[in-house]
């Protein structure tokens, strides 16, 4: 036999009331139509689910043994018809979410949390990757929201809002020489000559050219990437504080001192979408969740 939904909403109706005429008020019928339909339930079953020799509906042990597995799959039924609910109020059923490789994104999970307390069966996504990339999906509609840092270009297709800052300072190997890198440097355009690991793809025409000091680079897709092979000498990066402070802190890497300025660029982090993809409801609490943290 097949359970319907209306017979383990009967069923657990009858344990939670302890009667027939409980489980009838609470669900608004007579008490003989339940207890009929209980009749018909056990027939099908084959054994009884409530001893009725007492005043009480007392489940018997076939009954407590289903009962765990029937809660189980009346919650899930009440969260299917919400979220049934939700999704013609504008919900999306998957939210995609790329974050720049990086940079701290500890609000987004927090948000990203909270949502999934609120919406327990929407899907989300959560990609890191170089900015490089992380523009390219969201141009291509592979992704909702992006998290990154500022752009120095105005891209009139994007709409965004600030929800954090980021401050990115050049870093070197403390226990090794770096390879080209000047033994007295003073300034930071001493830097243009020396080899610089930078987080973006392959191709970084559209990488932040703010970052960008030395015409000698080797590409990396990740920030852990780059801080192994700055550990090692290979070059110097320019990397996000939060990425690299563990790093400074064990002596593995140095932050370079400068004479003409103070070593650090800080830059806006915002979350970015299409003016020409409004967002939807997940996408959008997401978004006021992360200004409010930014106020």
């Amino acid at each position: 036999m097949a359970l319907s939904s209306d017979d383990i909403e009967l069923v657990l109706a009858v344990i939670d009331h302890g009667s027939f005429s409980g489980a009838a008020r609470a669900l608004r019928r007579v008490p003989s139509a339940v207890s009929m339909s209980i009749a018909n339930i056990e027939a099908e079953l084959g054994y009884p689910l409530f001893d009725r020799s007492r005043r009480e509906a007392v489940p018997t042990p076939q009954a407590l043994a289903l009962e765990p597995h029937a809660r189980s799959i009346a919650s899930k039924l009440r969260l299917l018809q919400v979220h049934a609910v939700e999704l013609s109020q504008d919900l999306e059923s998957a939210l995609t979410i790329a974050v720049t490789a990086g940079i701290d994104h500890q609000d987004l999970l927090d948000a990203v949390s909270r949502l999934g307390d609120r919406y327990p069966l929407l899907r989300m996504n959560l990609l890191r990757a170089p900015q490089d990339r992380v523009r390219t999906m969201l141009h291509q509609e592979q992704i909702d929201l992006a998290l990154m840092v500022s752009s120095s270009n105005v891209d009139r297709e994007e709409a965004l809002t600030t929800v954090a800052e980021e401050v990115f300072v050049a870093v070197a190997a403390a226990a090794v020489d770096t390879y080209s890198l000047p033994k007295d440097l003073r300034r930071l355009e001493d830097l243009s000559g020396s080899r610089q690991i930078v987080v973006t793809g392959p191709d970084d025409e559209i990488a932040d050219r703010r970052l960008l000091i030395s015409d000698a680079r080797w590409h990396v897709d990740s920030v852990e990437t780059a801080i192994g092979l700055v550990e090692r000498g290979a070059g110097w990066a320019n990397l996000p504080s939060c990425a690299i402070r563990s790093a400074v802190a064990a002596g593995r890497l140095r932050v370079l001192e400068f004479d003409n300025l103070k070593n650090g660029l800080a830059l806006p982090i915002q979350l970015v979408w299409l003016r020409r993809k409004p967002l939807h409801r997940a996408a959008g609490e997401i978004v006021e969740l992360m200004r409010r943290t930014r106020v």
